[in-house]
């Protein structure tokens, strides 16, 4: 079996995005799997991809991991203008009546709160509209779902559904009188300063700020293909990837031994930690040491605030070569013939210095 992961260009200014085209199989016997599609651009795009290079408009799977417009827009031009087998997302207005309860303003009804959730998610709920009226079958990825041959690994569906979705934004305020609502806003002071950082010494922090609850509710996948071992992570943050490392473990699976490992959340450095990273790519080698994981991660052609350069360093002492897309399409293949007129591409090199 052969599998080629490919990461498709989304925004050309400073807004990052997700989209990722997935084929794997025999010859004559290919699956095709779309997780994510950015925006409606890019949602062309891969419409355009999958027409142009695997001749041919059907669709597997289609994965929508988290609910934000840079994720799950392009996937309505997907499901609009391709045949698709099964959708998987979550489907958060349908867990109003397990959730009602937790919140302070008493006249809260289990339709009136899943109306509330539609409209706060009106992109993910368009995307679940036109599924309906095309018929195509919707489930929901939570840990332990098989996707093809895709494993879910996070989130699982309590911590989901009564600790995730209760702390979206835009969701009534808690019960509990000590409840803060944490601000899970993604905009900060830009970086002025910077600090000298080598092989030896790791900046990056095990408590740099929290990961929001829709980015951590993002669906983590694995999967083993031909023993070649993949790892997307869409936007999850510490939590969901701990979460992921501990159920691979109990399958008996060390996510360490992937060979293909998406960079969460365009390399910010809120969503990942040295523990993380230990257990995801692996420890941290002797420098020089020849790298054993490929690692892509998608960010728009003209922003120069990410990938962290913290981050591109903390991976690549930990044996992975990280290459950005930076407004073209990148391709990793494995067991699959090399596309003719494509050419390699140079990993990103390592910072002598990084964000303070």
């Amino acid at each position: 079996m052969g599998i080629e992961i490919e990461f498709i260009p989304v925004g050309d200014n400073t807004k990052n995005g997700d989209a990722i085209v997935v084929r794997y199989g025999e010859e004559g016997n290919y699956k095709i799997m779309v997780v994510d599609g950015g925006t409606k651009d890019s949602g062309s795009k891969i419409v355009q991809h999958i027409q142009d290079y695997y001749n041919t408009s059907y669709v597997d799977y289609v994965v929508n991991t988290h609910p934000d417009s840079d994720h799950v827009s392009g996937l309505t031009i997907v499901l609009e203008e391709l045949e698709v087998g099964e959708l998987w997302m979550h489907l958060p207005w349908e867990h109003s009546s397990k959730i009602r309860d937790l919140f302070h303003d008493g006249r809260i009804t289990d339709n009136s709160l899943s109306e509330k959730i539609k409209a706060s998610l009106n992109r993910a709920h368009e995307l679940y509209e036109i599924a309906c009226e095309k018929e195509i079958s919707i489930k929901e990825p939570f840990e332990g779902a098989y996707i093809g041959e895709f494993q879910v690994l996070s989130p699982f569906e309590d911590w989901y559904v009564n600790y995730l979705l209760p702390d979206f934004p835009n969701m009534p305020e808690r019960k509990e009188e000590n409840a803060i609502r944490k601000s899970f806003s993604e905009f900060y002071t830009k970086i002025l300063e910077w600090i000298e950082e080598n092989w030896d010494k790791e900046t990056l922090s095990e408590n740099y700020g929290t990961t929001g609850s829709r980015n951590e509710s993002s669906v983590v996948l694995y999967g083993n293909i031909g023993g070649y071992q993949v790892l997307l992570t869409g936007d999850a943050g510490k939590q969901a990837l701990h979460n992921s490392a501990d159920y691979a473990e109990n399958l008996g699976i060390k996510l360490s031994d992937c060979k293909f490992v998406q960079m969460p959340h365009h390399g910010s450095r809120r969503n990942v930690s040295p523990s993380v990273l230990d257990r995801i790519i692996g420890e941290k080698s002797e420098k020089g040491t020849e790298p054993t994981t490929t690692t892509f991660v998608s960010i728009s052609q003209k922003t120069e605030d990410h990938p962290k350069k913290v981050v591109t360093n903390a991976f690549i002492r930990r044996g992975a070569k990280v290459f950005e897309t930076r407004g073209s399409t990148i391709r990793q293949h494995e067991g699959m013939p090399p596309r003719p007129g494509w050419t390699s591409l140079t990993p990103l090199s390592f910072n002598s210095e990084v964000e303070k």
